[in-house]
């Protein structure tokens, strides 16, 4: 009796031992089913607040991106029909003294007319590129052949334009308007801080893909150690919205060269 009461409670012991494990595992496999279902909907909200700072981000630029043209549009309003108006009626004023004038103050008075005139063709030119209407009327390769001509007139450098391929007119007008920026930027920088004689423009019209290359020969600078200013950050956001492919290099002595690669994209 006691030898099957022995048997009896070991096996009872043995059942209570199996019941207690499966109760573990089944714990166990609780938890980690808990813990992979918690951290996929972790990762998953993570990944949706960064979406959701991506899209912020992107409409912020956007955003910043519309007051920039809206602004520089006005300025080149302003400067096409107030000074250009103001500096064509200096110009004519100018020409009726010329006609009336002395032999000894003739010279004097058409030099004077001659610099109005240039001028009066500067504000011009400027209110071209910076009016975004103009850059989507004329096209991307006529803006940048204003801006080049404008460069030259300036006498401030000596720019030229190179252009391989058949020219293509991009059929997403506003991807004209911030290549375009991007480029303009470019050269602000080069006159502002480069110290540069020469400036080189390259266009290469691809099946797919527009290649712009833009260089000076100025004292150039470390890339690394240099600091993130805004003309190169607003550079860099905006080759972002467009997709665009961006590289800008530069060496001491050795000036800078700024690669852009922009797949055509449809309006």
């Amino acid at each position: 009796m006691q030898n099957g009461k022995r048997i009896i409670s070991t096996e009872a012991e043995r059942n209570l031992i199996v019941y207690m494990i499966i109760v573990l595992l089944v714990i166990c496999a609780l938890v980690i089913l808990f813990f992979v279902i918690y951290q996929k909907r972790k990762n998953q909200l993570l990944l949706k607040n960064i979406e959701q700072q991506k899209q912020f981000d992107e409409e912020l630029i956007k955003t910043q991106q519309e007051i920039q043209e809206q602004t520089l549009k006005n300025v080149g309003r302003e400067l096409h029909d107030n000074v250009g108006q103001l500096l064509a009626f200096a110009t004519m004023q100018m020409n009726s003294v010329s006609r009336n004038a002395t032999e000894d103050l003739k010279p004097k008075v058409e030099t004077a007319s001659e610099a109005l005139k240039e001028s009066l063709a500067e504000v011009r030119a400027l209110s071209k590129s910076l009016n975004s209407d103009v850059i989507q009327n004329m096209g991307f390769k006529a803006t940048v052949e204003n801006e080049i001509n404008r460069l030259n007139k300036s006498g401030l450098i000596e720019a030229s334009l190179k252009i391989k391929g058949k020219d293509q007119n991009l059929e997403n007008k506003k991807d004209e308007i911030i290549l375009f920026r991007i480029i303009q930027e470019f050269l602000s920088n080069t006159l502002k801080y480069a110290e540069a004689e020469t400036l080189k423009v390259y266009l290469d019209y691809g099946i797919d893909k527009l290649k712009i290359k833009v260089k000076d020969d100025g004292v150039g600078f470390d890339t690394e150690g240099a600091e993130q200013g805004s003309g190169m950050t607003n550079m860099k956001k905006r080759a972002e919205l467009l997709g665009v492919e961006f590289s800008l290099k530069s060496k001491p002595k050795k000036g800078t060269v700024l690669n852009l690669t922009y797949p055509y994209r449809k309006a």
